[in-house]
C-alpha cells in the first residue's frame, strides 16, 4: 500500500529539518537535503508501524470493523 504525504524540509544551519504536514510525530533532521528526505520516509514508516502496533493492543478481544477511508484535501503547493 502506497500512502502519500506532504514532505516539509527548512534549511537550517546544521543541514535541514524535516516534517509530514499531515502526521505529528513525524519529524527528522539531516545535513544535507537528501538525508533528511531518507531519514523522514524512515521515521514516517516507523511511526505508522508503531500506531498500528498501539491500535492492535488497544482492540484487541474487541469486535472491530476495518475499512478503506479515502479523504480529499486541497492541493498544496
Amino acid at each position: 500500500m502506497e500512502l502519500r504525504f506532504t514532505a516539509v524540509f527548512r534549511k537550517v544551519p546544521e543541514g535541514y529539518i524535516g516534517f509530514v504536514e499531515e502526521l505529528p510525530g513525524a519529524n527528522t533532521q539531516g545535513a544535507t537535503l537528501e538525508e533528511a528526505r531518507a531519514n523522514l520516509r524512515e521515521a514516517t514508516e516507523y511511526l505508522i508501524e508503531a500506531n498500528r502496533a498501539s491500535i492492535e493492543e488497544l482492540i484487541q478481544g474487541g469486535e472491530v470493523v476495518r475499512e478503506p477511508l479515502q479523504v480529499a484535501t486541497a492541493e498544496v503547493t
